[in-house]
């Protein structure tokens, strides 16, 4: 008996030693291969009926720090929001400069100051003209390309979101097949279960660089993951997630509007719900730092196109005086909305080719504009009837009128004649120049036959927009409210209706606005309203801390938007109190210099007309630099500019304005860098960790080899001597 059972424990010595060869070879043949852990085998002592019968080798176990993989998958995650972040808004960063650099926005601006500072120094000079049209034109290029830039950016970023959420399907589709292989092989007690887990763990290791992602395992084997927040992703089967990329991003498209779809998971959106990983960064690229940097520029070119016009509509420019005016201001019902003016009164002046005075009359004083407020349409036949009658300007070829696109539209008749519009203190001739008020009224009278005027303008010329220096394809077709919490008291007490038109639809519809009412509700009742919605569309754009309720006339026509008056013919200020107007959304994209000044420089205002008080008249000097100077101080005067995402309401001058974007844009390079580096490195150091618990030593290994040798050897040695001694010993028995 005692003989047959040394002969057994020899059997089982050899197998369990010849099973732990197998293990170690297995190892070091892998030692190379990523994701492989280090594989061990126990052995135990086997006992039958109470006496010991050799050993027995266990399931082939992985050394793994559970908590050390779950560390690592939440550092890759970190890293991988801040290797997006850094990839994309580096590449922004080179278009737009750095703070330090002679090639940012902020250098484009102070290049344009300068050139203005040339030009009011001596108006008369061609190169300086021509040096001011340049820089203007450096600058407008430079905000168009970055606007183009920066939608690409966002479009390429929505595109690797798409080819990241097919990568994450793929790597569920992988852990589901290993789920059910390892859950298998356990069940059948097959060999190989671990070399599967490791596999398992390193598509885990994958799919921790693209989402945040949290596991845990059943008794089966069976790995159940789902994202921090607890969207599940797999269990028992894979759940996809979807998302169609943008075809093309622009300034007005975005997530919060709908324009760009969301990233779905069984039909609920997760967007919101992602917290690390490179989607999250992409995420935060398309719909954060990049929107911001947009709606920064559409700020800077909006004030600057502003401040400028304003300016220049005051003045007339000689020799090159045009004798032909089109303004940019669409009219969408021009034969009831009702302008009236304020603050003094409007001069008309015909000039020869000599700059010398043919007429001139005021608007109200002269031309019998009324002083209450008339329609756009008798204010422009006013104009026209002065123009081509024998007691006015006798110009029988000239014209005034609105064109097709509901723009004011002047001309003399000829090239000889020119045309200059001043805004002067009173109707006396040589009353000094001085801005009118322009109170426009956007809807027409009222029921009662009452006219309330919903919106006030500096300057005639630049309420038109007659003698623009910077001009734009954009109309008034988005408003933007200021920045406001979803929950922000609106100031509502009673009842209050806005009213909606558009060029052809001067009556398009209207909603009612109670006490009760928040943001989101505002946007639910424009986008539910059948009379509305098939033209304007309103959402809630995140913007710094808070919303900008935005409405768009998808059309692309001009809209307005006025509050109802009352019966006594008040508003309640809603409008003003939230800040609704138009918006400067995309107006980086399209500002340029004004077309004709393109080609002739001289178009360029530099003075107005100076009055002669001992003839009587008006005449044009070329040298005369008052406007010039008004441009100049443009860029030297701080401005308002209103929140626009990280950068909160301020005053400064637009080449401050333009370095305080580029350094947040640098700083935010600079943070998610330090972010990437950290986070790669505790990445590392992890892994680095990892693989001194987990991973294959060979010389731990071959040491391994030698006791298994020296076992199986000793063991082989038990056999043979066993093995003798019953050979002898059934020798005997014959």
């Amino acid at each position: 008996m005692a003989m047959l059972t040394g002969l057994n424990n020899a059997i089982t010595g050899m197998k369990t030693a010849q099973s732990q060869l197998e293990i170690v070879s297995h190892n070091i043949a892998n030692v190379d291969t990523e994701g492989y852990t280090r594989k061990t085998a126990s052995q135990n002592s086997v006992v039958l009926a109470g006496y010991a019968s050799g050993v027995t080798i266990g399931t082939t176990q992985r050394t793994v720090n559970q908590g050390l993989l779950k560390s690592y998958l939440s550092s890759n995650a970190i890293a991988g929001t801040a290797s997006a972040q850094s990839e994309y808004l580096s590449q922004i960063q080179m278009d737009l400069g750095t703070p330090e650099s002679q090639n940012s926005i902020a250098t484009n601006v102070s290049d344009l100051q300068a050139a203005f500072n040339s030009f009011a120094l001596d108006v008369t000079s061609a190169s300086g003209r021509y040096t001011l049209l340049t820089n203007a034109q450096a600058l407008t290029d430079r905000l168009n390309s970055l606007s183009t830039d920066i939608q690409k950016l966002r479009g390429d970023a929505d595109l690797q979101i798409s080819a990241d959420v097919d990568t994450i399907n793929e790597t569920l589709d992988r852990l589901d097949d290993l789920n059910d292989q390892i859950v298998k092989y356990k069940v059948l007690g097959q060999d190989g279960v671990a070399d599967l887990e490791d596999k398992r763990d390193q598509c885990l290791r994958d799919l921790s660089g693209l989402i945040d992602i949290t596991y845990f395992e059943r008794e089966s084997g069976e790995m159940v993951i789902q994202t921090k927040e607890g969207v599940m992703l797999l269990d028992k089967d894979p759940h996809y997630l979807s998302h169609s990329a943008v075809t093309q991003a622009s300034p007005v498209s975005g997530y919060a509007d709908g324009a760009i779809t969301g990233i779905f998971v069984d039909g609920e959106d997760i967007t919101n719900s992602i917290v690390s990983g490179e989607i999250k960064g992409l995420i935060d690229v398309r719909d954060n730092s990049l929107t911001s940097l947009q709606s920064q520029l559409d700020e800077l070119a909006g004030v600057l196109a502003e401040k400028i016009n304003e300016a220049h509509n005051r003045g007339t420019a000689y020799p090159n005086t045009p004798s032909e005016l089109t303004g940019t201001r669409d009219f969408i019902d021009p034969a009831n909305q009702y302008i009236q003016i304020q603050n003094g009164d409007v001069r008309f002046t015909i000039f020869d080719d000599s700059g010398k005075q043919v007429a001139t009359a005021s608007l109200m004083g002269d031309m019998g504009f009324s002083t209450n407020g008339d329609t756009v349409e008798n204010m422009v036949a006013a104009i026209n009837t002065w123009l081509t009658s024998a007691t006015g300007a006798n110009l029988p070829q000239a014209e005034a009128s609105i064109d097709e696109n509901g723009q004011v539209y002047i001309y003399t008749g000829s090239s000889n004649y020119s045309v200059s519009i001043m805004d002067e203190a009173s109707s006396a001739v040589g009353s000094g120049q001085q801005d009118v008020v322009v109170n426009f009224n956007v809807s027409g009278p009222e029921a009662n036959g009452q006219v309330h005027y919903d919106r006030s303008f500096k300057g005639f010329s630049n309420f038109l927009g007659l003698n623009n220096f910077f001009s734009t394809n954009k109309n008034e077709c988005i408003y933007d409210s200021k920045i406001l919490g979803n929950n922000v008291n609106l100031g509502v007490t009673e009842k209050i209706t806005l009213n909606f038109s558009i060029a052809g639809n001067v009556d398009m519809g209207q909603i009612n606005i109670y006490p009760t009412d928040n943001m989101q509700d505002i946007v639910n009742k424009i986008n539910s309203n059948p009379n509305l919605n098939e033209s304007i569309r309103a959402s809630l754009v995140p913007n710094g801390n808070g919303y900008v309720l935005r409405i768009n006339n998808m059309t692309g026509t001009q809209m307005e938007i006025n509050e109802v008056p009352n019966a006594a013919n008040q508003t309640s200020g809603f409008i003003e109190r939230i800040g609704l107007e138009p918006s400067n959304v995309g107006l980086s994209a399209s500002i340029s210099v004004r077309e004709d000044i393109q080609v002739s420089p001289s178009l360029i205002a530099g003075g107005v007309p100076e009055y002669d008080k001992s003839a009587g008249v008006y005449n044009l000097n070329a040298a005369s630099n008052d406007v010039a100077n008004e441009m100049v101080k443009v860029f030297s005067e701080t401005h308002t500019f209103k929140q626009s995402g990280s950068i909160s309401n301020t005053s400064s001058t637009l080449a401050t304005y333009a370095s305080s974007f580029v350094g947040t844009i640098a700083s935010g390079v600079s943070d998610a860098e330090n972010t990437l580096n950290y986070q790669s490195e505790l990445t590392q150091s992890i892994a680095s960790k990892e693989a001194e618990i987990s991973g294959v030593d060979i010389d731990e290994e071959l040491a391994q080899l030698i006791i298994y040798q020296k076992s199986y050897a000793a063991s082989a040695q038990t056999f043979t001597a066993a093995k003798e001694m019953i050979d002898i010993l059934l020798g005997m028995m014959q």
